[in-house]
């Protein structure tokens, strides 16, 4: 029931943030109610933890930030990491060996995040707008795999596959998922453009759970989870009360218990205020 929730989840790209890339005051406004009813809010995003804590400090949330689908779950006033889960070495160089010819053909470009750090093999342009989007500054550090190999201590937190060609993305994901089981490696798509590859303990669910159930002691029906795509799936299929916005996709729309308005429309907005403030 509504009156149950007392932990809202909130996806950033598609859900908080729209083409503006800000929090709508409408939005904040709803959020600010939820909270002075002693319902507390986080969020779980695919955002690097460096370019979500602005947004976190936007909604005035008091828990810890879930960022990387989860891989890293960490607390931006205190700076306490409760939770790194990275990608297991081996996998990401598979991965890297993988998806070279792709690269190769300049079909893709690949992030490595690192340290929370975006490392690349060259700045292109499409690297250029993600960092302006993201407010972070990447590295050009060449080869990737050779970097991986030549300091064996870098922890890979995520993987991402960028193509401007969507299609691109969907073949991608049809070819590599087919190779690993789930609870080898977790692979999303965060946007139509993104392929995204976390270890299997790192998608927003999972993530999710731990929030509710080991730190705040909550159970899923007291849980609200607000999101745009498939990488969002897992918490809103979690969540006692799981809301899909208007532009995600339809099988993300089916899992959901409602469907809000467009994050152009102030979709949280309305989905806080149907459920939790009338």
């Amino acid at each position: 029931m509504a009156s149950d929730i007392q932990l809202i989840v909130l996806d950033i790209d598609g859900t908080l943030a729209g083409a503006n890339n800000q929090v709508s005051k409408p939005v904040k406004q709803a959020l600010a109610a939820a909270q002075q009813q002693g319902i507390a809010v986080a969020i779980a995003t695919g955002r690097m933890y460096c370019a979500a804590v602005r947004f976190h400090q936007a909604i005035a949330s008091s828990l810890p930030l879930l960022a990387y689908q989860g891989a890293l779950i960490k607390d931006p006033r205190g700076g306490r990491v409760y939770r790194h889960s990275p990608l297991p070495r081996n996998l990401a160089l598979t991965l890297l060996d993988e998806l070279a010819p792709w690269e190769t053909q300049q079909a893709i470009s690949i992030h490595l995040y690192i340290d929370d750090q975006l490392h690349v093999r060259q700045i292109l342009s499409e690297t250029e707008a993600y960092a302006a989007r993201s407010g972070i500054q990447p590295l050009a550090v060449g080869d990737l795999k050779q970097l991986l190999l030549q300091r064996p201590q870098l922890q890979t937190t995520k993987l991402l596959a960028q193509s401007p060609n969507p299609i691109t993305v969907s073949q991608l994901l049809a070819a590599l998922r087919p190779r690993y089981a789930t609870n080898a490696l977790y692979l999303t798509q965060s946007v139509q453009t993104f392929l995204e590859a976390t270890s299997p303990m790192a998608n927003k669910g999972a993530a999710v759970r731990y929030l509710a159930e080991t730190l705040l002691q909550l159970r899923p029906q007291q849980v609200m989870a607000i999101g745009d795509n498939f990488n969002d799936l897992e918490m809103i299929q979690y969540a006692g009360i799981g809301i899909a916005m208007a532009d995600a996709p339809l099988v993300v729309q089916q899992q959901a218990d409602w469907v809000a308005p467009s994050v152009e429309a102030d979709g949280v907005a309305t989905a806080i205020e149907h459920f939790l403030l009338t």
